[in-house]
């Protein structure tokens, strides 16, 4: 029973080869981009374990000392604070980008792209 010890880390792991997995074996261009915001999310989810200290509070000190006081750090949780906004912003330019792809080839299934590009039979775009 020692790995329920770490349990967050096999959720971390799980939620990594999830979208790994979705981002490598399939060819619809929207369940990538899932895929990646599930990778994402693994990773926020890594660092913010790794900042949390057991029994670690906010690092606010008070007037009279903090003699044996721990606390936790707070750097982690600022930067995927960041993350996330950086994440939100590549999801919606992604979204933006298949609509795109859509308008031009009339699909967004990656293997249906490749045959078109292939064959030179690309959709005319209405201008």
């Amino acid at each position: 029973m020692a790995w329920l010890g770490h349990f967050n880390y096999w959720i971390f792991v799980f939620l990594m080869m999830a979208g790994f997995y979705t981002v490598i074996a399939r060819g619809n261009l929207i369940k990538k981009i899932v895929g990646l915001n599930i990778f994402q999310t693994s990773v926020f989810l890594l660092y913010i374990t790794m900042g949390k200290v057991a029994g670690g509070t906010a690092p606010i000190v008070p007037e009279g000392g903090s003699e044996g006081v721990v606390y936790s750090n707070p750097i982690p949780h600022v930067l995927i604070l960041t993350a996330i906004v950086v994440g939100v912003a590549t999801t919606a330019l992604g979204l933006a980008l298949i609509v795109r792809i859509n308008e031009a080839y009339g699909t967004i299934e990656e293997d249906e792209i490749q045959d078109i590009e292939e064959s030179g039979d690309k959709k005319e775009r209405a201008t």
